[in-house]
């Protein structure tokens, strides 16, 4: 009796770890990272962020409808005359700080008249440690960022041209906006993110994705890189992958192990990418 219970709890535990990997090997990037968070050397490899807050600002938080009647909130920066140009920003898993709002403002200092829309998908929850940085992801709903997302499609209008960005849980997101944004979008910028990997999405991408990879990264690992640019030659969509060799999350200013050299370089890249898009 006792080996049948045994072999019942090892069966349980089993299919547990057989669906974890499934789902990180799944074509949801928006679920599949968030179970990262149950990996304490995950969670531990993020080293908490460094005070910081930005004393003056360019732009202003928004809200703005959602399709499931709640309202949306973001960080936007007005292009200095009327554009139908905007890059959306999407945080890491720490949320919307003022680091973010500051890399949001570097990128429009730096692509000139553009509008430049910071995403919240915590929903005005910003972390300040590990353990509620792991809470706030794990908490995403997908329908509600897609909400969020599809809501702010809507304030910005059917006219607008749309590049995305984002970091580790906002990489992720990067291209699940772009997916949304449809024809709108006209680039991607993926910084160790989860990748989409259903073939039926990705022959929908409208641009190109530049995906940034740090080669020392335990979790969006070679073999999932690897995977991603077979998947995207296969829907014949182009890829660039910027390899560097770093740890995950070294474009993170908060992060003590920040590698500006390789940061700065992955940013000009980037915004290379925008500006071709844009047509400037």
């Amino acid at each position: 009796m006792k080996k049948q219970i045994l072999l019942i709890l090892l069966l349980v535990v089993l299919t547990g770890f057989a669906r974890l990997v499934q789902a990180q090997h799944s074509c949801c990037s928006t679920n599949a990272f968030a179970l990262l968070t149950h990996d304490k050397a995950f969670v531990n490899a993020h080293l908490e962020p460094e005070y910081f807050v930005l004393e003056t600002k360019l732009g202003s938080d928004i809200e703005f409808s959602t399709p499931d009647g709640k309202k949306g909130h973001a960080y936007e920066i007005k292009a200095k005359t009327p554009s139908n140009k905007y890059v959306f920003v999407i945080h890491e898993w720490w949320g919307l700080n003022d680091y973010i709002k500051q890399e949001s403002e570097k990128i429009y200092s730096t692509l000139e008249n553009v509008n430049v829309i910071a995403i919240d998908l915590y929903d005005y929850q910003v972390a300040t440690s590990r353990d509620s940085a792991a809470k706030y992801m794990q908490s995403v709903k997908t329908e509600r960022a897609e909400s969020i997302v599809k809501g702010l499609m809507k304030y910005v209008g059917n006219d607008a041209q749309i590049a995305t960005i984002g970091w580790c849980f906002g990489g992720g997101w990067s291209m699940q906006t772009a997916l949304i944004a449809g024809k709108q979008n006209v680039a991607c910028v993926m910084y160790y993110g989860m990748p989409e990997e259903k073939m039926e999405k990705l022959k929908t991408l409208n641009a190109p994705v530049l995906f940034v990879w740090p080669d020392e990264d335990k979790w969006i690992n070679k073999e999932m890189v690897d995977r991603f640019q077979k998947n995207m030659l296969t829907a014949n969509k182009k890829l660039e992958v910027l390899t560097y060799h770093a740890d995950h999350a070294f474009a993170n200013p908060s992060n003590p192990k920040h590698n500006k050299e390789f940061a700065d370089d992955a940013f000009t890249k980037s915004m290379k990418l925008m500006i071709d898009a844009f047509g400037k």
